[in-house]
C-alpha cells in the first residue's frame, strides 16, 4: 500500500465504528439578502452575529482578523451559526440529533429571532441555493484565514489556460447547499457510497434549487458547474458525483488517492498551491506555493499535510464516521428538511435501496453514466420521456425512503410531505 494511501485511509477510516448508533448531522447555509433588492450591508448582517449570542446563549467561537464573530457556539447542544466563506451566507450546522424533529425546533427558535432582528433593517434569509443579488454584492471572504485562503485558490483558475473553467471563482461566496451527515459503519460505507451515487439523477430532478442568472447555462444546478468546472474540479475525482462504483476498500482508496491537496500550513501560516493529487504528494520534491499576501515562498511536502486534505465529492467519507451528502442546493424554506429526511431514509432501507437499484426500470433506458445522469437531469427542459422515467424513479425512491422511515418510527414521515405533493403521491 501506498504511503498516501495509508495516510488517507488512518485519516478517514480512523472514526469509523463497527456498530453505530444512527444519528443526524444538518448543516444549512443560506444567503441574506436585503430586501430592496440590493446588495446585501455587511455592517447589519455583522450586528447580528453581535446580537445573537445575547439573546440564545451562545458563546463566540471565532472572530474574525478585526474582532467580529464569525462562528458562534451552543455549549449544550453544540449548534454552531457561523458565516460560510463571505459576509452574506448564514450557515447553521447543528449537533448531531436523534431525530430530524429535534433539528426542526431548534432551528424555528434561531430563525424567528434572526428574520426579526434583520427584518429591522429590511434584510432576511431566504431558501435559495444561489444569492438572489449575487451581482450587487462584493462576494468577499469572511476576513479569516481559512476563507481567504480558498476565495485566493479558487481565482487561481485565471491562470490556468485553456482549461474551460468558468470565470466565477468567487462562487464560494453566493451558493449554498443543504448537507447531512449520517452514521456509516465499516461494513456498511462502500455500499451507502456506491448506492447514493447511483441517485443523483433523481435528487437533482427533486432537489434543484440554483439557476444561475450569469450565465445562459441549460441547467437548474449551477452549483454542479461552479464546483466542477472550477480549481476544485481540475481532477474530476475531488469533486462531484462518483465517476464509477468500487469494488472494495482498495478501489475506493485508490480513488481517493487521485483527489487533490492544494493548503498546507506552516508556523500558523496558511499557504495553497496548484492542486497536486494526493497520490503524486509526498513524491513532490518541492511545490510553489502562495502565502495570503500572495507572497510566494517554497514548501516542502510533508505527512501531516495530509490532515488537510478534503475533498469534494457529492457522497462524501468524513472524518468523523459519517457520510455526508453534499449535493443538494438549499431548499425553500417550506421544505427546508425535505432532503434530509430523504437521505435518512433511504439509509435506513439500505438493503431494499440496493435491490431496487439492480433493476430500476430508469436505469435500463437512461443508462449508468451517474455523474452524467445528473447533468442530463437537472436540465431546464426535459423531453417527455425523460420527465416520464425521472418521474416515476424518483417516486420509487421517495416510497422507499417513506417507508424506511417508518421502520425507524420517529415520526419523520411528515417532512417529506411537500416532494409527494409534488409528485402527485
Amino acid at each position: 500500500m501506498s504511503r498516501s494511501v495509508d495516510l488517507l485511509k488512518k485519516r478517514y477510516l480512523e472514526n469509523i465504528k463497527e456498530k453505530p448508533d444512527l444519528f443526524v448531522g444538518i448543516e444549512l447555509e443560506y444567503p441574506i439578502v436585503n430586501l430592496e433588492g440590493k446588495a446585501t450591508d455587511t455592517e447589519v448582517v455583522k450586528s447580528l452575529f453581535r446580537y445573537l449570542p445575547s439573546v440564545l446563549g451562545f458563546t463566540i467561537e471565532k472572530v474574525d482578523d478585526f474582532g467580529n464573530p464569525i462562528q458562534l457556539l451552543d455549549p449544550v447542544s453544540q449548534d454552531t451559526i457561523l458565516f460560510e466563506v463571505s459576509y452574506t451566507t448564514i450557515e447553521f450546522a447543528f449537533g448531531r440529533a436523534e431525530t430530524i424533529q429535534e433539528v426542526e425546533e431548534r432551528f424555528r427558535d434561531y430563525m424567528d429571532l434572526i428574520q426579526k432582528k434583520l427584518a429591522e433593517a429590511n434584510h432576511a434569509v431566504v431558501g435559495s441555493g444561489i444569492h438572489p443579488y449575487w451581482e450587487k454584492n462584493e462576494n468577499q471572504p469572511v476576513a479569516y484565514a481559512r476563507y481567504q485562503m480558498l476565495m485566493n485558490y479558487l481565482k487561481l483558475s485565471r491562470t490556468v489556460l485553456g482549461s474551460g473553467l468558468h470565470d466565477y471563482p468567487q462562487y464560494g461566496a453566493f451558493i449554498c447547499g443543504s448537507q447531512v451527515q449520517l452514521d456509516v459503519s465499516k461494513s456498511n460505507y462502500l455500499r451507502v457510497l456506491n448506492a447514493f451515487t447511483q441517485i443523483e439523477a433523481a435528487k437533482a430532478y427533486l432537489f434543484a434549487n440554483s439557476e444561475f442568472s450569469g450565465e445562459d447555462w441549460d441547467t437548474k444546478i449551477s452549483r454542479d458547474i461552479f464546483w466542477e468546472e472550477s480549481m476544485h474540479g481540475i481532477y474530476p475525482e475531488n469533486v462531484g458525483v462518483n465517476a464509477r462504483l468500487f469494488k472494495d476498500e482498495n478501489d475506493f482508496f485508490d480513488y481517493l488517492d487521485h483527489s487533490a491537496i492544494f493548503t498546507a500550513e506552516r508556523d500558523g501560516e496558511t499557504y495553497y498551491f496548484y492542486p497536486i493529487r494526493a497520490k503524486d504528494y509526498l513524491g513532490t520534491p518541492e511545490i510553489h506555493a502562495f502565502a495570503l499576501d500572495g507572497k510566494e515562498i517554497l514548501l516542502y511536502p510533508q505527512e501531516e499535510d495530509f490532515q488537510t486534505h478534503r475533498s469534494y465529492q457529492y457522497q462524501d467519507l468524513t472524518t468523523r464516521g459519517t457520510i455526508e451528502f453534499r449535493s443538494v442546493c438549499t431548499q425553500p424554506l417550506d421544505r427546508t428538511f425535505a432532503s434530509a429526511a430523504f437521505h435518512l431514509g433511504l439509509l435506513v432501507h439500505l438493503d431494499k435501496l440496493e435491490a431496487y437499484l439492480r433493476t430500476a426500470p430508469f436505469f435500463t433506458t437512461a443508462g449508468r453514466d451517474y455523474k452524467s445522469l445528473r447533468r442530463q437531469f437537472s436540465k431546464k427542459k426535459l423531453t417527455d420521456e425523460e420527465e416520464a422515467a425521472v418521474l416515476e424513479f424518483s417516486k420509487d425512491l421517495l416510497t422507499l425512503a417513506e417507508e424506511g422511515l417508518e421502520k425507524r418510527d420517529k415520526q419523520e414521515m411528515v417532512y417529506l410531505d411537500p416532494l409527494k405533493k409534488e409528485l402527485g403521491l
